[in-house]
């Protein structure tokens, strides 16, 4: 090729191309999944272990700090994994550039809380309080 682009006029006019961003996204979505392959079966043994017993043994499993930190982990690792997915989605699926803003602050902001609400749960019980 003798050095034509390839790009209409009119791409060039808007400067839409690639966002340079679009493989670091691919190998995080892809890391998370990973994570998740050893993060749920272990926390699912786990939470179903505790689940067997009372009251007190849900609250002695989750003040074990290998027990907290794995729910931890899993947590955070599922929701910013949920929300790279939905990301994903968003970007994709939704035409109207306003609406598509709007709903990837929306999907940050909710992964976020979620989080953080699951950690301050997990935390609080941890510790005692």
């Amino acid at each position: 090729m003798s050095g034509k682009s390839i790009r209409t006029p009119m791409s060039k006019v808007r400067g839409l191309g690639s966002a340079k961003e679009g493989a670091g996204h691919f190998i995080a979505q892809r890391v998370t999944a990973i994570a998740l392959i050893f993060l749920v079966p272990a926390s699912l043994v786990a939470i179903l272990t505790a689940a067997v017993g009372d009251y007190d043994t849900a609250i002695a499993f989750v003040t074990n700090p290998i027990f907290a930190v794995l729910l931890l982990l899993f947590t955070g690792t599922a929701f910013y994994h949920m929300r790279l997915g939905m990301q994903v989605v968003i970007e994709d699926y939704i035409g109207k550039q306003t609406t598509r803003l709007i709903l990837l602050m929306l999907n940050t902001f909710v992964s976020i809380i979620l989080f953080a609400t699951a950690a301050y749960c997990i935390v609080r019980v941890g510790l005692g309080g």
